[in-house]
Protein backbone atom coordinates (compact mmCIF):
# COMPACT_ATOMS: atom_id res chain seq x y z
CA UNK A 1 0.00 0.00 0.00
CA UNK A 2 1.43 3.12 -0.94
CA UNK A 3 0.31 6.25 1.30
CA UNK A 4 -0.29 9.62 -0.64
CA UNK A 5 -0.81 12.71 1.66
CA UNK A 6 -4.25 14.59 1.24
CA UNK A 7 -2.55 17.57 0.05
CA UNK A 8 -0.44 16.03 -2.54
CA UNK A 9 -3.58 13.96 -3.84
CA UNK A 10 -5.25 17.64 -3.78
CA UNK A 11 -2.87 19.67 -5.88
CA UNK A 12 -2.75 16.98 -7.95
CA UNK A 13 -6.11 17.30 -9.22
CA UNK A 14 -5.02 20.18 -11.26
CA UNK A 15 -2.64 23.11 -12.88
CA UNK A 16 0.50 23.38 -14.67
CA UNK A 17 3.09 25.63 -13.13
CA UNK A 18 6.41 25.73 -14.24
CA UNK A 19 10.02 27.59 -13.29
CA UNK A 20 13.44 27.48 -14.99
CA UNK A 21 16.62 29.39 -14.11
CA UNK A 22 18.10 30.73 -17.20
CA UNK A 23 21.73 32.27 -18.38
CA UNK A 24 19.92 36.05 -17.64
CA UNK A 25 16.79 35.67 -15.42
CA UNK A 26 13.80 33.53 -14.39
CA UNK A 27 10.53 31.99 -16.56
CA UNK A 28 7.64 31.08 -14.91
CA UNK A 29 4.60 29.50 -17.07
CA UNK A 30 1.31 28.04 -15.97
CA UNK A 31 -1.97 27.10 -17.70
CA UNK A 32 -4.97 29.29 -16.58
CA UNK A 33 -7.86 26.54 -15.87
CA UNK A 34 -9.16 27.23 -12.82
CA UNK A 35 -11.18 23.47 -11.60
CA UNK A 36 -13.31 22.13 -8.99
CA UNK A 37 -13.14 18.26 -9.19
CA UNK A 38 -14.52 17.12 -13.12
CA UNK A 39 -15.77 21.18 -13.61
CA UNK A 40 -14.35 23.75 -14.87
CA UNK A 41 -15.15 27.02 -12.86
CA UNK A 42 -12.95 29.49 -14.80
CA UNK A 43 -11.07 29.38 -17.96
CA UNK A 44 -8.61 32.13 -17.37
CA UNK A 45 -7.51 32.07 -13.45
CA UNK A 46 -4.20 34.19 -12.59
CA UNK A 47 -1.88 31.27 -11.40
CA UNK A 48 1.40 33.96 -11.57
CA UNK A 49 2.18 36.63 -9.66
CA UNK A 50 4.09 39.78 -9.08
CA UNK A 51 5.74 39.94 -5.58
CA UNK A 52 8.13 42.81 -6.56
CA UNK A 53 9.50 44.23 -9.56
CA UNK A 54 12.19 41.18 -9.18
CA UNK A 55 10.24 38.26 -7.61
CA UNK A 56 7.32 36.29 -9.30
CA UNK A 57 5.09 33.58 -7.62
CA UNK A 58 3.16 30.46 -9.23
CA UNK A 59 0.76 28.85 -7.71
CA UNK A 60 -1.34 24.74 -7.34
CA UNK A 61 -3.93 23.71 -5.35
CA UNK A 62 -6.45 26.07 -3.41
CA UNK A 63 -7.29 28.95 -4.58
CA UNK A 64 -8.08 30.70 -1.71
CA UNK A 65 -4.72 29.30 0.65
CA UNK A 66 -2.61 30.23 -2.57
CA UNK A 67 -4.28 33.50 -2.72
CA UNK A 68 -3.41 34.62 1.24
CA UNK A 69 0.46 32.78 0.71
CA UNK A 70 1.06 35.54 -2.38
CA UNK A 71 -0.61 38.56 -0.29
CA UNK A 72 1.76 37.89 2.72
CA UNK A 73 4.66 37.18 0.76
CA UNK A 74 3.51 40.60 -1.53
CA UNK A 75 3.13 42.48 1.35
CA UNK A 76 6.53 41.99 3.23
CA UNK A 77 8.43 41.73 0.18
CA UNK A 78 7.54 45.82 0.32
CA UNK A 79 8.17 46.02 4.08
CA UNK A 80 11.46 45.02 3.38
CA UNK A 81 12.35 47.25 0.88
CA UNK A 82 10.99 50.30 2.69
CA UNK A 83 12.56 49.38 6.28
CA UNK A 84 16.12 48.10 4.50
CA UNK A 85 16.16 50.08 1.47
CA UNK A 86 16.96 47.63 -0.99
CA UNK A 87 15.16 44.83 -2.52
CA UNK A 88 14.26 41.15 -1.00
CA UNK A 89 16.88 38.04 -1.35
CA UNK A 90 15.14 35.76 -3.63
CA UNK A 91 15.91 32.93 -0.70
CA UNK A 92 14.41 35.40 1.89
CA UNK A 93 11.75 35.18 0.11
CA UNK A 94 11.21 31.36 -0.34
CA UNK A 95 12.08 30.80 2.95
CA UNK A 96 9.77 33.44 4.47
CA UNK A 97 7.06 31.28 2.21
CA UNK A 98 8.49 27.91 3.25
CA UNK A 99 7.68 28.95 7.13
CA UNK A 100 4.44 30.11 6.73
CA UNK A 101 3.36 26.87 4.60
CA UNK A 102 4.98 24.83 7.82
CA UNK A 103 3.57 27.21 10.47
CA UNK A 104 -0.15 27.09 8.94
CA UNK A 105 0.22 23.54 8.35
CA UNK A 106 -3.05 23.35 6.58
CA UNK A 107 -2.69 25.46 3.56
CA UNK A 108 -3.31 23.18 0.52
CA UNK A 109 -0.78 24.95 -2.05
CA UNK A 110 2.42 24.41 -3.79
CA UNK A 111 4.39 27.15 -4.51
CA UNK A 112 7.27 28.56 -6.78
CA UNK A 113 8.87 31.28 -6.24
CA UNK A 114 11.43 32.83 -8.84
CA UNK A 115 13.42 36.11 -9.75
CA UNK A 116 16.70 37.69 -9.52
CA UNK A 117 18.97 39.83 -7.08
CA UNK A 118 22.76 39.95 -6.34
CA UNK A 119 23.49 36.54 -6.48
CA UNK A 120 21.62 35.77 -9.84
CA UNK A 121 18.99 34.14 -11.00
CA UNK A 122 16.78 31.51 -8.72
CA UNK A 123 13.91 29.23 -8.98
CA UNK A 124 12.77 27.58 -5.38
CA UNK A 125 9.81 25.42 -4.99
CA UNK A 126 7.32 24.94 -1.87
CA UNK A 127 5.28 21.88 -1.18
CA UNK A 128 2.19 22.35 1.41
CA UNK A 129 3.92 21.44 4.24
CA UNK A 130 7.03 23.78 3.59
CA UNK A 131 9.99 21.76 2.51
CA UNK A 132 12.20 24.26 0.27
CA UNK A 133 14.34 23.16 -2.43
CA UNK A 134 16.72 25.26 -5.14
CA UNK A 135 15.70 23.40 -8.84
CA UNK A 136 17.20 24.58 -12.24
CA UNK A 137 13.51 23.67 -13.78
CA UNK A 138 10.63 22.24 -12.00
CA UNK A 139 7.00 21.71 -12.63
CA UNK A 140 4.03 21.42 -10.21
CA UNK A 141 0.49 20.31 -10.60
CA UNK A 142 -1.33 17.38 -12.25
CA UNK A 143 0.06 18.30 -16.14
CA UNK A 144 3.93 17.98 -13.99
CA UNK A 145 4.45 15.02 -15.47
CA UNK A 146 4.02 15.82 -19.04
CA UNK A 147 5.87 18.97 -18.83
CA UNK A 148 8.66 17.03 -17.25
CA UNK A 149 8.70 15.05 -20.49
CA UNK A 150 9.10 18.51 -22.10
CA UNK A 151 11.83 20.10 -19.99
CA UNK A 152 13.89 16.85 -19.30
CA UNK A 153 14.53 16.31 -23.41
CA UNK A 154 15.15 20.10 -24.25
CA UNK A 155 15.97 22.26 -20.84
CA UNK A 156 19.83 22.97 -20.64
CA UNK A 157 21.99 24.72 -18.48
CA UNK A 158 23.52 28.28 -18.90
CA UNK A 159 21.25 28.99 -22.01
CA UNK A 160 19.17 32.91 -22.18
CA UNK A 161 15.92 33.22 -21.44
CA UNK A 162 15.30 33.88 -25.29
CA UNK A 163 16.23 30.55 -26.10
CA UNK A 164 14.45 29.07 -23.34
CA UNK A 165 11.10 30.69 -23.96
CA UNK A 166 9.89 28.33 -26.84
CA UNK A 167 10.87 25.38 -24.91
CA UNK A 168 9.25 26.65 -22.02
CA UNK A 169 5.61 27.38 -24.31
CA UNK A 170 5.82 24.32 -25.79
CA UNK A 171 6.10 22.55 -22.46
CA UNK A 172 3.00 24.21 -21.18
CA UNK A 173 1.12 23.79 -24.08
CA UNK A 174 1.83 19.87 -23.87
CA UNK A 175 0.42 19.57 -20.54
CA UNK A 176 -2.68 21.53 -21.90
CA UNK A 177 -3.23 19.55 -24.74
CA UNK A 178 -3.00 15.74 -22.79
CA UNK A 179 -4.33 17.04 -19.10
CA UNK A 180 -7.58 17.63 -18.75
CA UNK A 181 -7.06 19.90 -15.15
CA UNK A 182 -4.98 22.13 -17.81
CA UNK A 183 -5.94 23.93 -20.32
CA UNK A 184 -7.73 27.15 -22.45
CA UNK A 185 -4.63 29.66 -22.18
CA UNK A 186 -1.38 30.05 -20.52
CA UNK A 187 0.75 32.57 -19.03
CA UNK A 188 4.36 33.16 -19.61
CA UNK A 189 6.96 36.03 -17.44
CA UNK A 190 10.27 36.70 -17.30
CA UNK A 191 12.34 38.50 -14.81
CA UNK A 192 15.56 39.63 -15.68
CA UNK A 193 17.51 42.71 -14.54
CA UNK A 194 15.38 45.12 -16.18
CA UNK A 195 12.45 43.37 -13.99
CA UNK A 196 9.26 41.45 -13.80
CA UNK A 197 7.70 41.32 -17.53
CA UNK A 198 4.55 39.28 -19.03
CA UNK A 199 4.44 38.40 -22.73
CA UNK A 200 1.39 39.40 -24.81
CA UNK A 201 -0.94 36.82 -26.36
CA UNK A 202 1.06 37.88 -29.56
CA UNK A 203 4.13 36.76 -28.04
CA UNK A 204 2.87 34.00 -27.02
CA UNK A 205 1.56 32.55 -30.50
CA UNK A 206 5.41 33.34 -32.06
CA UNK A 207 6.66 31.35 -29.46
CA UNK A 208 4.33 28.32 -30.59
CA UNK A 209 5.10 29.14 -34.69
CA UNK A 210 9.07 29.08 -33.97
Amino acid sequence: MVYTDPASRLIKKGTTTIGVVCKDGVILASDTRVTMGHYVAHKHGKKVYKIDEHIGMTIAGTVADAQRVVDIITANAQLYRINLNRPMPISSAARMTANLLFSARGLMTQILIGGVDESGPHVFSMDPLGSLTEEKSVATGSGSPIAYGVLEDKYKDGVTIEQLLPIIAKAVNSAMRRDVASGNSYDIITIDENGYNQLTDEEKRQLLTN
